[in-house]
C-alpha cells in the first residue's frame, strides 16, 4: 500500500501540479527512508538456507566471483564486486551487454557467477545465462521475482523482492536496489568471516590513502638504527641526559650486557628524579634510574595496535623489540600523526 502522502503527490503530478513544499518534502524524505528500511527488513526476514548455500559456493570458488547486472542492478553489482574484492574474495563486474559482444572471455570455468535482476527476465542477462549453463559455471541469482527465468536456471536463488518501491509511481528502482545492495554486503561480510579474513588482510589490500596509512606496520614508522637512543645499565646519568637530548625522542632505552632491553628512562622519569634528588641524580647510573619492564611492541604489529597501547598505558613512546628483547627501534606518538588514526 502506498502512503497517503505518496498518493497525493502522484495525483498532483498527474494533474500538472507542483510538488508540495517545505515541511511536506521533509516528511516525504522520511517516508522514502522508512520504505527503504522496510525493504531491507523484508529481505532480512527471508534469509534462509539458500544464503548459506550461496556462501558455500562463493567460498569454494577457485577463480573469481563474476558479478553482472543491467542498468541500476548493474550499478549495485559493481559495488558488490568491489566489496567482495576488498574483503578478500577476487571479484569483477561484467557488463552483460558487453559480455555478449566479446567480453565473455572474462568468465571462465572455476568462476562463480552472481547475476542481479529485479524482474529476472532481463534480456541481456538471459543471453549471458546460456553461456553460463553451457560452461557449467555455478550461478547465484539475486532476483525480485523468484518465479522468473533467471531464478529457474540458478543453482542458488536469493529473493530480493519487496512490497513497494520508494518511487511514488513504483517505477524508479529505489527500495529494490537498496535491498539488493544490503544483501550483497551481507554476502561479502559473511563470506569474509567464513574465510577467516582478518584486519591484517584488510591492511594488505588497502595500501594507499588514509586507510593504507592507518594500517601501516610499526616497522614502517619506527625510528631505527642510529636514530634510537641506547645506553647501558652502567652509563652515568650525565651521559644518559646527553643521549636523550641528542636523539630528541624524549626517551632512551637501557640495555644489559647482552644488549637486551633492561628498561627505559623518559623525560618524565628524569624530571621526577630531579625533583626528588636534585643534582644528586648525576652521581647515579642508568640502571639505578630506569623504569624496568617497559611496554614493548613487535615490529610487525599494526600501527593501530601501537596507538591503542599508547592510549591505554598513557605513554608517548613504545620500544620495538624482537622475540629475545633486543631493541629494534622506537615508535613515538608523533610518528602516528600522519596515519589518519586521530
Amino acid at each position: 500500500m502506498k502512503p497517503d502522502r505518496f498518493k497525493a503527490m502522484e495525483a498532483s503530478l498527474s494533474e500538472g501540479g507542483a510538488l508540495p513544499g517545505g515541511a511536506d518534502l521533509l516528511q516525504l524524505g522520511k517516508e522514502v527512508l522508512q520504505i527503504e528500511a522496510s525493504a531491507i527488513r523484508e529481505v532480512a526476514d527471508r534469509i534462509n538456507l539458500s544464503f548459506g548455500h550461496a556462501i558455500d559456493l562463493l567460498a569454494d570458488c577457485r577463480g573469481r566471483v563474476v558479478v553482472s547486472g543491467m542498468g541500476k542492478s548493474g550499478l549495485i553489482g559493481k559495488k558488490i564486486a568491489a566489496t567482495l574484492a576488498s574483503t578478500g574474495t577476487p571479484a569483477l563486474f561484467l557488463h552483460p551487454a558487453e559480455a555478449i559482444h566479446g567480453d565473455l572471455g572474462m568468465l571462465v570455468p572455476g568462476d562463480v557467477a552472481l547475476l542481479l535482476s529485479n524482474s529476472g527476465e532481463t534480456e541481456e542477462l538471459l543471453h549471458l545465462l546460456q553461456y553460463i549453463k553451457r560452461t557449467g559455471i555455478p550461478l547465484i541469482s539475486m532476483v525480485g521475482n523468484p518465479a522468473s527465468s533467471l531464478s529457474r536456471c540458478a543453482d542458488v536463488v536469493l529473493d530480493i523482492s519487496i512490497s513497494q518501491e520508494a518511487c511514488p509511481f513504483g517505477l524508479a528502482p529505489t527500495a529494490s536496489t537498496t535491498a539488493a545492495l544490503a544483501l550483497g554486503d551481507a554476502l561479502a561480510i559473511a563470506l569474509a568471516r567464513k574465510k577467516g579474513f582478518k584486519i591484517e588482510d584488510f591492511a594488505r589490500l588497502h595500501p594507499g590513502g588514509r586507510l593504507g596509512k592507518k594500517f601501516s606496520r610499526v616497522c614502517d614508522l619506527m625510528h631505527h638504527g642510529k636514530q634510537v637512543p641506547v645506553v647501558s645499565t652502567t652509563t652515568p646519568m650525565d651521559e644518559v641526559i646527553y643521549e636523550m637530548s641528542h636523539k630528541g625522542l624524549g626517551i632512551t632505552t637501557v640495555v644489559d650486557e647482552s644488549w637486551r632491553l633492561a628498561g627505559v628512562i623518559s623525560d618524565g622519569d628524569l624530571r621526577r628524579l630531579l625533583q626528588k634528588e636534585g643534582g644528586g641524580v648525576l652521581s647515579r647510573n642508568a640502571g639505578d634510574c630506569m623504569t624496568r619492564n617497559p611496554v614493548t611492541i613487535k615490529s610487525q604489529e599494526l600501527a593501530a595496535r601501537a596507538l591503542h597501547l599508547m592510549e591505554q598505558r598513557k605513554i608517548t613512546s613504545l620500544v620495538v623489540t624482537d622475540e629475545q628483547l633486543h631493541v629494534e627501534g622506537i615508535l613515538h606518538l608523533h610518528d602516528l600523526w600522519g596515519t589518519g588514526m586521530f
